[in-house]
């Protein structure tokens, strides 16, 4: 009987100037190239077994509409897996169009802040569909690629979909995004819990023992974790991830 996932993975493609890059708690200056081609990496996930893939278009973030639209599109045509994206998504054409492309899962983010009613109707509209966000610094959540701070806290937003519709929350610690120093474990368990929204965890996973310890919070709410640097690092073998995603205690 094959495993059935108790935490989905999603491996990270970010996207800037066409490459697949990583930043450090969101800094542009701190890029790292990682890959020339996020369609054959993209491709890569799928053929290891991912069965979603995260996409965020980093300039997009920045300037507010989507710039990196053949990377995206490239990707997307070459994958039969599930995409989510993210990044410069601001209004409901945005939406629409990133829908009608073949995106499953669109994440807002800046537009979950700045108009809350907008994300609702593109819920009722595309159940099952639309993501939500929530990135945080020092306690609050950050908007527009992260340069700027709103005066909401994650559960104070995260509560304002909780009727709404969002097929999940994605979870971000700004500050340990990045820093392979392990998610924010606590944050995460108690935003879960206070909604009945599933949890997408993201930000300083570096390690298996990472993956295994969030397996345990499945029962909390939390449905997926999205890894980036530690896979192209290395520091995290994709295969033994999914492994113990799946339930694999493969640490004894």
């Amino acid at each position: 009987m094959e495993n059935i996932l108790t935490v989905i993975l999603y491996p990270a493609i970010d996207i800037n100037g066409g490459k697949c890059v990583r930043l450090l708690r969101g800094e542009r200056s701190s890029a790292t190239i990682y890959a020339i081609d996020p369609a054959a990496q993209a491709k890569y996930f799928q053929d290891a077994g991912c069965t979603y893939i995260h996409v965020v278009d980093l300039e997009g973030a920045f300037s507010g509409k989507v710039v990196n639209v053949a990377a995206v599109r490239s990707i997307l045509s070459i994958v039969d897996i599930p995409v989510q994206f993210g990044g410069g998504i601001r209004n409901r054409t945005h939406i629409d169009a990133w829908i009608n492309a073949g995106i499953s899962r669109v994440i807002l983010g800046t537009l979950a802040v700045s108009n809350p009613d907008l994300v609702a109707a593109a819920c009722r509209d595309y159940p099952g569909m639309i993501s939500v966000s929530i990135d945080v610094r020092g306690g609050k959540a950050a908007i527009q690629g992260w340069t700027k701070t709103s005066k909401l806290t994650a559960r104070d937003l995260a509560l304002k979909f909780e009727d709404a519709g969002v097929a999940s929350i994605v979870f971000t610690d700004i500050d340990r995004d990045g820093t392979m120093k392990g998610p924010n474990f606590k944050e995460t368990k108690i935003l879960a819990q206070v909604l009945s929204i599933p949890v997408i965890v993201s930000g300083g996973v570096s390690s298996i023992k990472d993956l295994s310890k969030l397996t345990k919070l499945n029962s909390d709410g939390v449905e997926g974790v999205i890894v980036g640097r530690a896979l192209y690092d290395g520091r995290i073998n994709l295969n033994n991830a999914l492994r113990v995603l799946a339930g694999d205690n493969i640490l004894c």
